[in-house]
């Protein structure tokens, strides 16, 4: 009898120990992931390479099937774990599904092929359907299941991430309200008149400067923007002690507000988090979150809107906002994608007298961002609002962006922008403007004489000029400049101005002159 236990005590030890085996030593399997970008309703870039990449055990074998096509491709993760399979589009159209197969299965559904943009920016991109103009009428005829709508989830990261938050869906009125409206007007006109599947991706913050969305090293690379990386590390040096002011300005703040609202009054505002670690005005933080994870997704180009938080810096911007897009297009490993991006909207108070502005200059470092190729700028001096930052006529800026990608991109006989400023020449008391992309002719919109034209002798003296159109021309003049020398045209943070082309697209601010600025000692 003590045999027979003995002898069933040493089979259950070796079961156990085979079991533990197994567990401890086996060949560990650990399922297939993929990045959030790569989900059910996404789509897939046509007519290019696209890639398929995510996780598994390091050496896994993954098996790929695809709906449209009979091969059945294998591919092994790498040592980390790490995979990615490149492939050629699918045709345009679908849907379509991928199977990925290793220890686990992870079929992705309902995938389509068409064209597909990343929106970014700040406040006015990330600004959505539901807080526009026509919000209603707009969210109920927004069924469109053929646009897709992806949205990344705000976080800042230290350093370049993997993989973001977010999902793809389809475009309903359930699902846009609380979309970009910028990009949803886009895309729609991309939808309409080019009838391909669209795929939007929105990655924005409002209040962001240009250089959280640029990455470190190519900040770095680049003296200029020293005081950018300087100013943030002294900030982070000094944010213990900072973080102990905001606590008490937050408790003051908090004792104010009660008393406003007990006396019926506004609410003060609530006082700002100091500039620190965790910060969305970190250099190079939402770059790192926010885009960073979706550079190996196929595109065809992007829209932004952004440069307000930079106003005060416009002279800075005229090579940061370069450098970001360089940025990308070296981080997506596709040289001069489109890239399209808004001139800031006339805001606050209308002045009397011609001036200096940070806002002007912020607009003409955009201009001259065009000098990079395959660039675009929809122009916007007429739709803003003198008493909020957030205009909320975004169809306009939609359809402008979306008249620079159907020209450019997709090659569609149709003007695109409004008049931009070529050069001058000087013909006695006059000056005698030259433009690009008259459209037909130009115009002074609303009838009347044109508005919004400065003009200043060698004394830098602006004051406002008489201008007419002759032909693709506009002369300007003034009694009170006898000898001019330079020109400005809607040179105010909020213009009155009326030069358009035939199209009805507005001309860009713009000035002759490089006399130095307000901001340009600003860093």
């Amino acid at each position: 009898m003590n045999r027979t236990i003995a002898a069933r005590n040493r089979t259950v030890s070796l079961i156990l120990l085979c079991l533990l085996g197994l567990v401890s030593w086996g060949p560990a399997e650990a399922d297939v992931r993929l990045p959030a970008i790569l989900s059910d309703n996404m789509v897939l870039q046509g007519g290019d390479t696209v890639s398929l990449w995510g996780w598994a055990d390091p050496k896994e074998e993954i098996e790929i099937r695809m709906s449209w096509s009979n091969a059945v491709p294998q591919i092994q993760a790498d040592d980390d774990g790490a995979w990615t399979f490149r492939m050629a589009a699918p045709p345009f159209g679908g849907p379509y599904e991928v199977t990925f197969k290793a220890a686990n299965t992870i079929t992705v559904k309902n995938i389509l092929v068409g064209e597909v943009w990343v929106c970014s920016g700040q406040s006015n991109m990330q600004w959505t359907v539901q807080n526009s103009a026509d919000a209603e009428q707009e969210i109920a005829a927004a069924r469109y299941p053929k646009i897709r709508l992806f949205s990344v989830d705000r976080q800042v990261a230290d350093t370049p991430q993997t993989d973001c938050k977010g999902r793809w869906v389809e475009c309903s009125p359930e699902t846009i309200p609380g979309f970009s409206a910028v990009a949803y007007f886009f895309g729609r006109r991309l939808r309409k008149d080019l009838e391909l599947p669209i795929g939007l991706i929105h990655t924005s913050w409002g209040g962001t400067p240009a250089e959280a969305w640029t990455s470190g090293p190519m900040l770095r690379s680049h003296p200029e923007f020293e005081p950018i990386i300087k100013r943030y590390e002294d900030a982070v040096a000094n944010y213990p002690k900072a973080l102990v002011q905001y606590r008490e300005n937050v408790k003051k703040w908090e004792e104010d507000a009660e008393k406003a609202k007990a006396e019926g009054k506004p609410a003060p505002r609530r006082p700002n988090a100091p500039l620190g670690p965790g910060h969305h005005h970190t250099p190079s933080g939402l770059y790192n979150a926010m885009i960073a994870p979706l550079t190996p997704y196929a595109i065809q180009g992007a829209i932004w809107y952004q440069g307000e938080s930079n106003a005060g810096r416009a002279y800075q911007y005229r090579e940061l906002f370069p450098t970001m897009i360089r940025d990308w297009w070296q981080s997506w490993g596709r040289n001069n994608f489109p890239f399209l991006f808004v001139q800031l909207a006339n805001y606050l108070a209308v002045k009397d007298e011609p001036g200096e502005s940070a806002w002007a200059e912020l607009r003409e470092a955009q201009l001259m961002t065009l000098e990079l190729p395959n660039t675009g700028m929809a122009v916007t001096i007429d739709i803003g609002d003198a008493d909020d930052i957030h205009p909320r006529n975004k169809q306009d800026v939609g359809k402008r962006l979306a008249l620079w990608a159907l020209a450019r991109t997709y090659f569609k006989d149709m003007v695109y922008s409004g008049p931009l400023y070529s050069f001058m020449n000087i013909r006695g008391d006059e000056i005698v403007l030259h433009f690009q992309h008259v459209g037909g002719g130009l115009v002074a919109q609303g009838g009347g004489p044109l508005k919004g034209f400065a003009v200043a002798g060698a004394d830098r003296k602006f004051v406002w000029a008489e201008a007419r159109i002759e032909g693709e021309t506009v002369v300007v003049r003034s009694e009170k400049v006898a000898e001019p020398v330079a020109v400005r045209y809607a040179w105010a943070d909020n213009p009155v101005c009326n030069l358009y082309n035939q199209a009805g697209l507005p001309a860009s601010p713009f000035r002759t002159d490089g006399w130095p600025g307000v901001t340009a000692d600003n860093k």
